[in-house]
């Protein structure tokens, strides 16, 4: 079985003027946890050739945050120093769904959730990466095969290999179901690596077994395994878990300024010189105070991301919304319906954009405000009068004005 023929990305590759002379492993590999094998990297730099390093990520979710960012800071150092930035964007890996630090098999998306994830993924990822240096693809190129190949491609790996990862081999301790496509997942991404004949694979320390996966694909096919380079996982702003949409506590980097800044400074103190590390480049002095910390760091992420006065826009909002305890000036207007009773539920759905679930669920938690007090869970209906020209507030950042 041979890799099938894949498309030339719509984004230009690098020219042979364009590459640089590649800097040192030692600035390559900065703030890396695993560089293997050992070595490897230095003979590569050797050959005086740009390496083709990849990076993969499944479009499970709209938005990219500050954990992916991690990663990508590292493959736009990669980028810099000459080498080529290939992205796959894994729009048929997405369907199966990646067992990384998995209890449960991921939730099935449509094709058209992962059509919207993956256009929204690329254009966060350029806030990054250059995209006129970067090569970007789609896995389905590849990996849309006859079952025939798939068979071919399968029968190369034992079960046994497959499930010497830790989330698998606790699953099985805990009598905890494990797919066939979960299975499956680390040949696939493997295959990724043969199609476009990596030299580098990135990726979080929860990706080490599918990088390491990916050497044995490729070497199955008689090509040069690549070499993996693992980044530290960015806790959200709980401090504790790792950053996801799906965990709540994730900061995105297509976010308002407001947010960003709301989100970063509620990061715990002591999370804050990963933070730093992972995000600015830099050590946190440790004799400096946490606030005065935290507040630059957000100043310095809102420019990068909501564009050049972001820090400031970000702070006065913060101060006056937690310092000052006023209501931020510009807040949208929501318009209530024209019926005698509101559904409270409904109303926080339409004004911020929640699921009615979650909007029954923070008004329980009394995380749901109107002009400052607090309202209760019940009466869920409320006189539209009673909310005529007053501001509605969700949580501490997001407010409406009801008109």
């Amino acid at each position: 079985m041979r890799p099938r023929a894949v498309r030339e990305s719509s984004i230009a590759r690098m020219s042979d003027s364009q590459v640089q002379t590649p800097s040192g492993a030692p600035g390559l590999t900065l703030g890396a946890v695993d560089v293997l094998p050992a070595g490897g990297l230095e003979e590569r730099l050797a050959e005086g050739r740009p390496l083709r390093v990849k990076l993969g990520i499944d479009p499970t979710a709209a938005d990219i945050h500050l954990g992916h960012v991690v990663v990508l800071e590292k493959l736009r150092q990669f980028q810099a120093a000459g080498h080529q930035a290939v992205v796959i964007i894994g729009d048929y890996t997405a369907r199966v769904g990646d067992p990384s630090g998995r209890s449960s098999l991921r939730p099935e998306l449509s094709p058209e959730q992962i059509d919207a994830n993956a256009t929204t993924f690329q254009e966060q990822a350029f806030k990054v990466l250059d995209p006129e240096l970067t090569e970007v693809r789609f896995n389905s190129e590849w990996l849309d095969m006859p079952s025939a190949e798939l068979f071919a491609l399968a029968r190369r790996f034992t079960v046994a290999r497959l499930l010497e990862r830790d989330d698998f081999t606790n699953r099985m301790a805990a009598a905890e179901p494990i797919s066939l496509l979960e299975l499956l997942y680390p040949v696939l991404q493997g295959y990724d690596s043969v199609a476009v004949d990596a030299d580098i694979e990135l990726g979080g320390t929860d990706q080490k077994f599918n990088l390491l996966f990916g050497r044995d694909v490729q070497t199955s096919f008689g090509r040069r395994p690549q070499l993996i380079l693992t980044m530290p996982i960015l806790p959200g702003t709980d401090g504790v878990k790792k950053m996801s949409k799906s965990l709540g506590n994730q900061v995105g980097v297509a976010e308002p300024a407001t947010e960003i800044f709301g989100k970063l400074m509620s990061v715990p103190d002591a999370a804050l010189g990963q933070y730093w590390e992972l995000l600015l480049g830099e050590p946190l002095d440790p004799s400096r105070k946490p606030m005065a910390a935290k507040e630059e760091l957000a100043r310095r992420i809102c420019d990068r991301f909501a564009g050049p006065g972001g820090g400031d826009e970000g702070q006065a909002h913060f101060d006056r919304v937690h310092r000052d305890r006023k209501i931020p000036e510009d807040i949208a207007d929501v318009a209530l319906s024209p019926d005698d009773s509101v559904h409270l539920p409904a109303l926080l759905r339409e004004a911020f954009s929640i699921s009615g679930s979650e909007a029954r669920r923070m008004l329980q938690q009394g995380a749901v405000r109107l002009d400052g007090e607090r309202l209760p869970a019940e009466p869920a209906d409320v006189p539209r009068t009673d909310l005529e020209g007053r501001v509605l507030q969700l949580g501490k950042r997001r407010f409406a004005r009801l008109r």
